[in-house]
């Protein structure tokens, strides 16, 4: 990289903020066509990237921003409040490029460079790509059926993925196969998305974050340098995980919807303010009904923001804690069935307009229902602390 790229003046945090803010009306004013059509929003991603905000995690020697968690969590959290599909795509964004430049990261230098400059040089982001149609997603054990062969001067890839969230976007998938080798091993081949032999199947019809773009990925015969299997591993050495990337994907997540809710909630507030029934002669926000609903509401708010913010402040000091990330896992959980309630709770404020598709608020609950299915998903999280707890396996 140059030497006007690393030693360029830091941006402060309020003026990241204030970046990530003016975007926010420009994507919630594009979110009901792309979530109508299920189209991938391309101009959000090339405003973010106008804006110095795709790379925020990307160490600064390279080009990028070198943060840590808090302060790329409040643009997600405002980005997710524009547009949740955008969100989520950024959140995996920051997410992959804060494990790539973590010490604990075996991808050679040369392919980690490459990975950043497409990055830092345009609209081109990437994505850990892992789940298949019978596997489900790798996080609940077992081997994937993409599979690695060896050819001459590297390796042949064949498979099928699905969730490949981003995948109008990407530069690079970060692909989870395991080789035809006896013992098999295990872990993450590098594939360029404009490699001979790959394509993307249109399957994304879902009820939330519809403009995500998370379609099939099919390989066939997908043929890339040895150079490109950058962390392939027995698969007990995969055990435990990098716990750096367990807290960016859970907490990166929890901020989109995080998003989702304060949006929800600004909708309900600014609904009982205006709405005024000709039988009632003044406001809604008058009523105690309304008054306790927002109460409610921002309780809930308040909860988030002290669990996200007050984790991601200390994990930004002394660092993740212990062997798993259970604190993280804690948030995720709290703070996605918080989101679902208050996107609840302004629906049931809302009535029959918030419900009409003319609003956002109805696409607001749909967006936050979609917050359980993400890893780790609410059952292995309570499973998990229960059996610690228990001092049981």
């Amino acid at each position: 990289m140059t030497t006007e790229t690393a030693t360029r003046p830091a941006r402060t945090e309020a003026q990241i903020l204030k970046a990530a803010e003016a975007l926010r009306p420009l994507f919630a004013e594009r979110a009901a066509e792309h979530d109508r059509d299920a189209t991938f929003p391309h101009q959000n991603f090339q405003d973010l990237h106008e804006a110095g905000l795709l790379n925020l995690t990307v160490p600064r020697e390279l080009g990028g921003e070198g943060l840590g968690l808090e302060t790329p969590l409040r643009v997600l959290q405002a980005v997710g409040a524009g547009d949740a599909s955008t969100g989520l795509v950024l959140a995996m964004q920051y997410t992959y490029h804060a494990s790539l430049a973590s010490p604990a990261s075996r991808w050679p230098r040369a392919i980690y460079e490459e990975v950043v400059r497409a990055s830092i040089e345009g609209v081109s982001l990437i994505n850990a790509i892992r789940v298949e149609p019978e596997l489900g997603t790798p996080a609940r054990g077992g081997l994937p059926a993409t599979t690695a062969t060896r050819t001459t001067d590297g390796w042949r890839i064949d498979g099928h993925k699905i969730y490949v969230t981003g995948a109008p976007a990407l530069g690079h998938y970060m692909l989870w196969a395991k080789t035809d080798e006896d013992p098999v091993r295990v872990g993450t081949f590098v594939v360029p998305t404009d490699t001979p032999g790959t394509r993307i199947e249109r399957t994304w019809d879902h009820v939330g974050m519809r403009a995500t773009g998370s379609d099939d990925l099919i390989l066939d015969g997908a043929e890339i340098p040895d150079a490109y299997a950058v962390d392939v591993r027995t698969p007990e050495d995969w055990i435990p995980r990098d716990i750096r990337v367990a807290y960016w994907n859970s907490l990166a997540i929890s901020a989109v919807y995080h998003g989702v809710a304060t949006a929800a909630r600004d909708w309900a507030i600014n609904f009982a303010q205006n709405r005024v029934p000709t039988n009632l002669g003044r406001p809604l926000a008058t009523l105690p009904r309304f008054q306790s609903d927002v109460g409610r509401i921002e309780t809930l708010i308040y909860q988030n923001e002290q669990l996200l913010y007050g984790l991601a402040a200390r994990v930004n000091r002394d660092g993740p804690n212990g062997e798993t990330p259970r604190e993280a896992q804690f948030v995720k959980y709290t703070t996605t069935n918080n989101d679902v309630e208050i996107a609840q709770l302004a629906v049931d404020m809302g009535g029959n307009p918030g419900l009409t598709r003319r609003e956002p608020l109805e696409r607001h609950l749909r967006d936050a229902l979609c917050s359980r299915i993400h890893t780790p998903q609410d059952d292995m999280v309570l499973l998990n602390a229960g059996k610690l707890a228990l001092g049981v396996e």
